[in-house]
């Protein structure tokens, strides 16, 4: 953020102007008339669109049964139905022909506001510089100071022609606005910028200079050697940043195959298996955050990644049939997730779920995720948890090894009464990874940066903690100081539903009843 407002007025200059200030300064302000190549070098942009959801656990947050809040777009702003992402419209801006870089400010204003907690903060002026790699916004908290051009996120740097869902990471400056400290570093909704198309091109306005090339509509791959510094070619697309600084992430050839001397039969039994499985970020986030003030604990061979990630559940059995494209596998290991714990050293907990004997099943490519479940005593087993969707209707081994990555997972009715009905029927869960060995000697893959071990402790959240699942969501907690000032403690886009003016009350007389089963019970008492 800058430090003052004269600065944030020289960097919104157009990159033609910065130029030829540059040029002015080191050779004398009479050499402005007689440098072309200052300006030759910025080609200006018209017409772009951004869209960014910010996060959608913040999202869900505003938006929730406890917060009552809502999403206000304007000034050319809009947002995606089902409360989904934001765009901001009209981007212009400058491509640096020689560094290969591009600077777009867009049109919009975005408001987030609740009256049960008080708080209205605004968004606008968003500008995204894939130089730097950041987008950076005009913020607007409650004591109505607006603070300009705060950097809300780190961007990834596009590979190739396609600036669309670029990964983002939360700045310290976004935690702060947004209402907690457990939102900085964590991975942000991806960002997308995209030349909009138009059946006309309209003429040049007055107030802007004529291109001295013809307007990009995407970033292609860099260009070669030989290719001219000061000026793209006639009828070239905007060159790429270079990739050589981001190796590629795919394993190498030289990795160990499987030592199987042929291949498995296409039916039979399973010899072994892991899944890997968050179950809800946010809900990782809000046990032990600082409303839940709780703990997440595997055992009986499950294991949780580093920082209240995901969890692993292993050696699977059960039966497949690649030709019909069916699969059944049982997987050992529990997750237990405990908070709102009452008064004194032995009080019990208001939130005490246990999900085990994890079992997922596939037919064409969609399927269920069944497991056993305990909460507060009451034990239904055999619970369809979600439904599930692979990316192809068939099974495929390779090297005896069936993977299935990014399985998509979608909450039934069954799943939302075992959450105690905070999340509602159709609400997306995190994606289902899962790798089965067809025979006994088939190596299974990496264990999708899950920690080793056969259990484990995801960590309490104590009084004013914010730690956060994979991507820091966390509860949201209150912070002041900074950006933004203070905003009220929350459970990010969790169990809200037992926050309520009831449940508060219980919570108050030192009962901690938060889940909906015990809600239950205090109904029936």
């Amino acid at each position: 953020m800058p430090a003052t407002a004269t600065a944030t007025t020289t960097r919104r200059r157009p990159l033609v102007f910065a130029a030829a200030v540059a040029t002015a300064t080191a050779l004398g302000a009479t050499v402005l008339a007689t440098a072309p190549s200052a300006s030759a070098a910025s080609v200006p942009l018209t017409g772009y669109e951004l869209s960014w959801g910010i996060k959608e656990s913040y999202r869900t947050y505003v938006t929730g049964p406890w917060t009552k809040g809502t999403f206000t777009v304007t000034d050319g702003a809009s947002q995606a139905d089902g409360n989904g992402v934001f765009t901001f419209t009209d981007g212009r801006g400058t491509y640096d022909s020689t560094k290969h870089t591009l600077r777009l400010s867009f049109k919009g204003t975005l408001t987030a506001e609740s009256s049960v907690h008080g708080f209205k903060r605004t968004f606008s002026d968003f500008q995204y510089d894939s130089a730097t790699g950041v987008l950076t916004a005009d913020l607007t908290a409650d004591d109505g100071e607006i603070r300009q051009d705060v950097p809300l996120a780190t961007v990834e740097a596009p590979t190739g022609q396609d600036m669309s869902d670029l990964a983002t990471t939360l700045t310290t400056e976004a935690g702060a606005f947004l209402g907690s400290a457990s939102y900085a570093g964590a991975a942000g909704d991806p960002l997308s910028v995209v030349k909009k198309e138009t059946t006309t091109s309209p003429s040049p306005s007055a107030e802007e200079p004529e291109p001295s090339a013809p307007e990009p509509t995407s970033l292609p791959t860099s260009p070669t050697a030989s290719a001219s510094p000061s000026a793209p070619e006639t009828g070239s697309t905007i060159p790429a940043p270079s990739t050589s600084a981001f190796p590629s992430a795919k394993p190498t050839a030289s990795a160990a195959p499987s030592t199987s001397t042929a291949p498995a039969p296409a039916k039979g039994d399973i010899a072994d298996g892991r899944l890997t499985w968050g179950v809800k970020e946010s809900f990782r986030g809000y046990v032990v955050g600082p409303v839940a003030k709780g703990k997440v604990t595997t055992s009986d061979g499950a294991s949780q990644a580093d920082g209240n990630g995901v969890f692993t559940f292993t050696d699977a059995t059960g039966t497949h049939d690649t030709e019909a494209g069916t699969l059944s596998a049982a997987f050992k290991g529990s997750v237990n997730f405990k908070g709102h714990q009452g008064e004194g050293d032995g009080g019990g907990y208001g939130l005490d779920l246990t999900l085990g004997n994890v079992r997922a099943a596939f037919d064409g490519g969609s399927g269920k995720l069944t497991a056993d479940v305990t909460s507060l005593g009451e034990r239904p087993r055999n619970v369809v948890l979600a439904d599930l969707k692979a990316g192809s209707t068939e099974l495929t081994a390779t090297n005896d090894v069936i993977t299935l990555n990014d399985v998509k997972a979608t909450l039934t009715e069954a799943g939302a009464k075992a959450f105690g009905g905070f999340y509602d029927k159709g609400a997306a869960l995190d994606p289902v990874n899962l790798s089965v060995a067809l025979a006994e000697d088939a190596e299974l893959p990496s264990g999708n940066g899950t920690s080793d071990g056969g259990s484990g402790t995801g960590g309490s959240g104590g009084a004013g903690s914010t730690t956060g699942g994979t991507g820091g969501t966390g509860g949201i907690g209150s912070t002041t100081g900074g950006i933004g000032g203070s905003m009220a403690s929350t459970g990010s886009d969790v169990p809200v539903g037992a926050l309520g003016a009831a449940a508060a009350a219980t919570v108050a007389a030192g009962a901690g009843v938060l889940f909906a089963m015990r809600r239950r019970r205090d109904t029936q008492a």
